[in-house]
């Protein structure tokens, strides 16, 4: 999400706006743009034959999913009694900077619907205090632990509901890390769907079980944040073109988000890019096809800040609610929506049903997660200021002025579930001569800024757009404030007497190294959101590429070439090359922290001296080499009109990639070492529902909502007598609504219908087909600590198609995994997991359906292990029998 908070932005916007909306004519100006412009944001430059974003009308109804039916009929009983100007209101942002939150929706009082406060992020409460800044997404991922996942949704869930937020901006599963250089991929939880999902829906399920709606973002494809969004004026130049096929999209891209449906997400949040040539916020095919269709989506799609483009458009699409409500610019008091939508429905451009239905999906998903009851709070913090009071409305030329901040502390114990995440994540990718655990009399030197907190301050710098001290998160707006920072430096003189920081990342001169002394030298990566460029890096990782900051490597390697014993510790926002100094005798331990928020300090160091045994494995693989991955999913650099970004390697990236090309990466995904050993026995597979080829036929829909579709009275949107109005706030209202009329034909998008489409045969309930996630094989597994140490293992099922299957697929795909809880040394577990139908399954894009190529005479193999590059052991499908010691399919 872009945020424009820049004050001299502001001061700029400020003065335009008030220019322009002094006009007498810039009202109809504003709906003869969105009128007359509209279609011709269709026509996209360039996309490659074949990428096509076809037309998806009408927008499915919600409430037809008996999970959601009580929530709906409650809706359906204020909505159908709603004036115009209240369904409007709910479906509009009030303007950016109009209210305490990052997104502020109208209300509807009457009814006691509070305007609802968005904010973000995917790490914690964004842009106010008394919080918690959690570990980022990526550090979820290394975990692999479903549990701790949970744990800290529930925890920012609680936190968010303290602070009166109704609708939290979390979790982020687009991007999936398709691009190593991407600058949010430390916002999800790896470069696989299934890990991605498994971070998303536990998170989801924290934070709605806290009754505080969560958002599954970004939909969909968004791999890349340079050109992401459209150049205003509309038409300079469009925002990138994901080009994908739509196997691609289903098996890869919208795996998470069809888990997160089928967990019950309350919205979905749109991405900046356009999709095969379509906007994300107008792209019916996306939104009503696969989202509320074929997924069963029940709840509200919204914009992201300012990636709507167009009115109508997005309402036929199947856009719900506007963020933050603006028009192509803010501030000017100008929208697409707001006093627009009920221009258009009162001269029928926009059909009313599709108003119902928009404003149903908002109030059902209120309902749905409980937020009627009265000690739901309302905010009680400004996202725009840290003072206490302040303008009520900080975008409005004139404001009244508020109590905007009443610092409410929502932190409780939230500190240790951050802590045991960023400690559970930590990964040891090497540990020779077991130098780790270091003893409290170990001597050491440290060197790298890394290692302390911020000297300017921890949250001087705004969205933390800069790499100063120890970085616990990237930039952008999936951060949240640190209340304090828990450095590395502070916790190892905690931990060891004899500790020695060299505050910089050139190595000094005139070092003389002791026999004994082990030097820890450490580095990061980072990337963030668009709207910043930090150290030439643009969001994505431009600049420093996969190479460490700051001069990493040369620090490294001075450090090698002067002690014996280094020890290097990454922060980082996804994969970096090690190749540099990875090898070099004197480098005998290398640690990924990732990004642990807050709790970097004592979370390493329970680690990094024997406290708990690793147990963090790679979300991601690390290759030898850039050029090892596909040219493909490269940066995409500036092309005029409409950056293409085609996705032509399809199925394979990541680790897919790397094995169907027979490349060994430097370390492999999933890998991770821990102080103990681990052993995988007494193997079984058992067969669960009978394999057929095609999912069983799934139910019809059942009803949804209806309503009068009689055109409503001009006087429902009319200015109320008396009304106080503040300026550049999105009000629902018309000066003369009475003189609304259609006087001309609106030309719809091209294949615009209002019949319905018939049920797609993968839909059938949240998330699709319920019988796709029907369990096919259970595999049980023993896992025992054959080490002397207490640990934790992580067992990951990998899923081989039969050597006869006529689709071409990944040599092997992640299908399953679990984490054991402690194990004492010589202690056992068992561990369970499933395989279901969809794990079996390929899109077929002939069917449009998920197809299991099932073989009289060849297996389905099942991989078990710890890593990519860990598997021997292995159970078939057909003879149901396990075996240890086999040769593994990828290198």
């Amino acid at each position: 999400m872009a945020r424009f908070t820049s004050f001299l932005v502001f001061l700029a916007i400020l003065s335009w706006g008030s220019a322009l909306v002094n006009r007498p004519d810039f009202a109809s100006d504003i709906l003869f743009l969105e009128k007359q412009e509209e279609p011709s944001l269709d026509k996209r430059d360039d996309v490659p034959a074949g990428f096509v974003a076809s037309p998806y009308y009408p927008t499915p109804k919600g409430g037809w999913s008996p999970s959601w039916s009580a929530s709906y009929a409650k809706a359906h009983l204020v909505v159908a009694n709603m004036t115009l100007a209240e369904k409007v209101n709910l479906t509009t942002g009030t303007g950016l900077l109009m209210g305490r939150c990052i997104g502020n929706t109208g209300s509807a009082l009457r009814f006691g619907i509070p305007s609802l406060c968005l904010q973000d992020s995917a790490l914690g409460i964004a842009a106010t205090d008394n919080i918690t800044a959690f570990p980022a997404g990526i550090t979820v991922g290394a975990t692999w632990n479903k549990a701790l996942a949970y744990a800290r949704g529930a925890a920012i869930g609680a936190e968010a509901r303290g602070k009166g937020v109704n609708i939290q901006l979390g979790p982020a599963v687009g991007p999936l890390g398709r691009k190593p250089r991407g600058g949010r991929n430390w916002e999800g939880f790896g470069a696989d769907p299934v890990l991605q999902s498994w971070g998303g829906v536990e998170t989801i399920k924290g934070i709605q079980d806290m009754g505080v709606i969560a958002t599954i973002k970004h939909f969909i494809a968004n791999e890349q944040e340079a050109y992401r969004m459209d150049i205003p004026p509309h038409g300079l130049m469009k925002a990138l073109s994901s080009n994908l096929d739509d196997r691609t999209l289903h098996e890869l891209y919208a795996w998470p988000f069809a888990d997160g449906i089928r967990a019950g997400v309350g919205a979905v949040m749109t991405a900046y890019n356009d999709v095969n040539g379509s906007a994300s916020s107008q792209n019916s095919k996306m939104m009503n096809g696969i989202l509320k269709d074929e997924m069963g989506f029940q709840g509200l799609i919204m914009s992201d800040w300012l990636a709507q483009i167009g009115g109508v458009s997005s309402a036929l699409a199947g856009l719900d609610m506007a963020m933050p409500g603006d028009g192509s610019v803010p501030l000017f008091g100008v929208a697409y929506w707001g006093y627009e939508l009920s221009t258009a429905v009162l001269n029928g451009t926009v059909p009313l049903e599709r108003l119902n239905d928009m404003v149903t999906r908002i109030v059902a998903t209120w309902y749905q997660l409980g937020q009627d009851v009265e000690s739901f709070p309302e905010p009680n913090f400004s996202a725009n200021t840290a003072d206490a009071s302040g303008p009520c409305y900080p975008g409005a030329l004139f404001s009244p002025t508020c109590v905007v901040n009443e610092y409410v502390n929502v932190q409780a114990n939230h500190a240790s579930v951050a802590r045991e995440v960023a400690r559970e994540a930590i990964t040891v990718l090497k540990n020779d001569n077991k130098t780790l655990p270091l003893l409290s009399t170990s001597v050491l030197r440290v060197f790298g800024t890394d290692a302390q907190k911020n000297p300017d301050g921890i949250n001087s710098c705004n969205q933390r757009s800069c790499n100063k001290g120890t970085l616990g998160m990237g930039w952008g707006s999936g951060t949240a404030n640190y209340p304090y920072m828990d450095d590395p430096l502070t916790a190892l003189k905690l931990k060891a007497a004899n500790v020695t920081y060299y505050d910089t990342d050139s190595f000094p001169s005139g070092i003389t190294a002791a026999t004994g002394d082990i030097a820890m030298v450490f580095v990061s990566s980072d990337s963030g959101e668009n709207q910043y460029t930090v150290e030439g890096n643009d969001g994505d990782r431009k600049s420093d590429g996969l190479q460490l900051w700051h001069k990493g490597d040369d620090l490294i390697k001075a450090a090698a070439a002067k002690y014996a014993t280094v020890i290097v510790v990454v922060h980082t926002v996804g994969p970096v090359l090690v190749e540099a100094w990875v090898d070099l005798p004197s480098v005998k331990a290398v640690v990924f922290a990732h990004l642990p928020g807050q709790e970097a300090g004592n979370s390493l160091t329970d680690v990094l001296f024997g406290d708990y045994s690793p147990s963090g494995h790679l979300p991601y693989s690390i290759p030898k080499a850039e050029s090892d991955y596909p040219a493909s999913v490269s940066l995409m650099g500036f092309q005029f009109f409409q950056v293409q970004d085609t996705f032509s390697e399809g199925l394979y990236i990541d680790y897919r990639y790397l094995n169907k090309h027979s490349i060994a990466p430097r370390y492999a995904f999933g890998h991770g070492l821990s102080y103990t050993t681990f052993s995988k026995t007494s193997a079984t597979v058992t067969a669960g529902k009978a394999m057929t080829s095609a999912p069983p036929t799934r139910a019809p829909k059942g009803p949804a909502p209806t309503y009068s579709e009689a055109i409503p009275s001009p006087a429902e949107v009319a200015w109320p007598t008396g009304f106080d109005r503040i300026w550049r706030y999105l009000y629902p209202y018309l000066d003369n609504p009475q003189d609304i009329t259609s006087t001309k034909a609106f030309t719809y998008p091209v294949g615009y219908q209002t019949t319905p489409q018939p049920d797609p045969v993968a839909g059938g309930d949240q998330g699709g087909n319920p019988a796709l996630w029907d369990v096919m094989f259970t595999i049980s597994v023993k896992v025992t600590n054959t080490g002397t140490v207490a640990g934790k293992e992580v067992v990951m099922v990998y899923v081989q198609y039969p050597t006869d299957n006529p689709w071409d697929t990944p040599i092997i795909q992640l299908r399953a995994f679990e984490k054991t809880a402690t194990l004492a040394a010589r202690a056992s577990a068992t561990l369970t997991l499933e395989i279901t139908r969809r794990d079996l399954s390929i899109w077929d894009v002939v069917s449009q359906n998920w197809i299991i190529p099932v073989s009289s005479s060849k297996p389905f193999l099942f991989w078990i292990g710890n890593s990519t590059a860990g598997l021997t052991l292995a159970c078939e499908s057909l003879s149901k029998t396990c075996s240890d010691g086999r040769t593994p399919p990828v290198v």
